[in-house]
């Protein structure tokens, strides 16, 4: 049995790939959302992760403004 979450809405954080792909967007664009403070984000050692409430959160201004 794995302790792998079975749907991606089942995770606390993302890598960068992953997060990526749930929004449909390249790799470089995620990147400069987060460099331009659009969508947080947080390092464990050397990987960068997004936490699935900084992804709700981008969504959610995205879909208001």
């Amino acid at each position: 049995m794995s302790n792998k979450p079975q749907h991606p809405e089942d995770k606390l954080a993302y890598s960068i790939e992953e997060a990526a792909k749930l929004l449909s967007v390249r790799r470089d664009s995620l990147y400069e959302l987060i460099r331009s403070n659009k969508l947080g984000s947080f390092k464990v050692g050397s990987r960068r992760l997004v936490a699935r409430q900084q992804l709700e959160a981008f969504i959610e201004s995205e879909v208001t403004s």
